[in-house]
């Protein structure tokens, strides 16, 4: 998924390696903790409730301000890897593309798991796109 945001490549890095702030931007999250950061890499604790309660882990690897990847830690995932690329469309325009690849551990209805790619992973980028549009 890509998505074109009003801000620079630098405001919009903060605002998706803010991780404490992700229960605030996005609706289906409960909690974020930071476990340990240090050297652009941090451990993070999240808890989603889509349907059902998920708790998990993800070490993230932050390379400003470019590029935020992850890789799962710990949690019900068989796998949950990803990343954000940015990309300078001019001196406040910023190209965000998002790429997720979650494989889960359980059954999970074909109707969750459309919800979940069709309507939240748009709902998100839009979400991080209003926090970082609305600090400018």
């Amino acid at each position: 998924q890509k998505i074109d945001v009003g801000v620079s490549v630098e405001r919009f890095f903060e605002v998706i390696t803010d991780y404490e702030r992700y229960p605030a931007i996005l609706s289906d999250m409960e909690s974020a903790q930071i476990v340990s950061r240090k050297d652009g890499v941090a451990e993070v604790a999240f808890t989603l409730n889509v349907v059902k309660r998920v708790s998990y882990t993800l070490r993230l690897v932050e390379r400003p301000p470019f590029t935020l990847e992850w890789t799962l830690v710990d949690g019900p995932f068989k796998r949950n890897d990803g990343r954000w690329t940015l990309e300078r469309l001019g001196e406040d325009r910023t190209r965000a593309t998002y790429h997720v690849d979650v494989t889960v551990g359980i059954f999970v209805p074909k109707s969750i798991t459309n919800k979940l790619v069709g309507k939240t992973l748009p709902a998100v980028l839009e979400s991080f796109k209003r926090r970082a549009e609305s600090l400018s």
